[in-house]
């Protein structure tokens, strides 16, 4: 008797069901990320807060002294650091997700589960680090007398959220890639280093022309960024139209990259 094994549903269709059937595969590789991020090492925890905090200083006394980067009124440390800890986040978990479908080779060749599970858990694992570094802003918020306004605090888990969106879409495209291209892990780490520099981290999204600063919102993370500042520092109102367009940016990202990613998982194990 001939058996023929179709798929359930169309390519491009997210079957949350599926992901909720495999939810404890889900937390195991997210808990064993975390164990092998932090289990043996010298600096452990304290590099969470190490990697931030020394950029912080590097980026204030060459950008925030030696160059006199505008920074809203704001000290420049408090400034840069609350950009810097959402750009860690979605700088460092792309950086991780690109390669999660290699680096997890031996079970994608050999088990099925759905795909998607590797960077999203990847992406998750970088959220502990995001929690650490948020701390010493705490600090700092408390050091130079700032108060998050009571908008900034609701915003802070749309703000997380985006950013984790954004790591995964962009992930998905560039790790899908990385597959049967492995050129990628190469070439990812420059485009990385160049993209802070087009990303309102070092400077204010208020140095652009209003006329054209919706461009910058075609990076998601500028708007991220911004109203992380607006929120939390209360230095100005939020630029809601920036908002908008990184909204929508993120989510084409997310659904080109997804989209990609369906297309080439079905020969995932031949090439990797």
């Amino acid at each position: 008797m001939e058996i023929i094994i179709r798929p359930k549903s169309k390519w491009w269709h997210l079957d949350l069901g599926e992901l909720w059937t495999f939810r404890d595969l889900f937390y195991f590789l997210t808990w064993r990320d975390v164990k092998v991020k932090y289990k043996q090492t010298i600096v452990g925890v304290l590099w969470a807060v190490f990697q931030p905090f020394v950029t912080m200083v590097v980026f204030s006394v060459f950008f925030g002294r030696l160059a006199k980067m505008p920074s809203e009124g704001v000290p420049y440390p408090i400034f840069v650091y609350t950009g810097l800890i959402f750009w860690t986040l979605f700088s460092a978990g792309l950086t991780d997700t690109s390669g999660s479908f290699v680096s997890n080779s031996q079970i994608v060749t050999k088990v099925y589960f759905p795909r998607v599970i590797l960077p999203t858990a990847t992406v998750l694992t970088n959220m502990v680090d995001f929690a650490i570094a948020a701390i010493i802003l705490v600090g700092l918020m408390f050091y130079y007398h700032y108060t998050p306004t009571l908008l900034g605090i609701v915003l802070i888990p749309v703000l997380i959220l985006m950013t984790i969106l954004s790591t995964l879409g962009v992930g998905l495209l560039f790790g899908s890639l990385n597959v049967k291209y492995r050129d990628v892990r190469f070439i990812l780490p420059f485009f990385i280093q160049l993209l802070i520099f087009i990303t309102p981290v070092i400077y204010p999204v208020t140095i652009v022309s209003e006329k054209y600063r919706w461009i910058l919102g075609l990076n998601p993370m500028s708007g991220v960024i911004d109203v992380a500042r607006a929120g939390l520092l209360g230095i100005k109102s939020i630029d809601w139209g920036l908002l908008l367009v990184s909204i929508i940016s993120m989510t084409v990202y997310c659904v080109v990259g997804y989209l990609y990613f369906k297309v080439v998982e079905r020969y995932f194990a031949d090439v990797i």
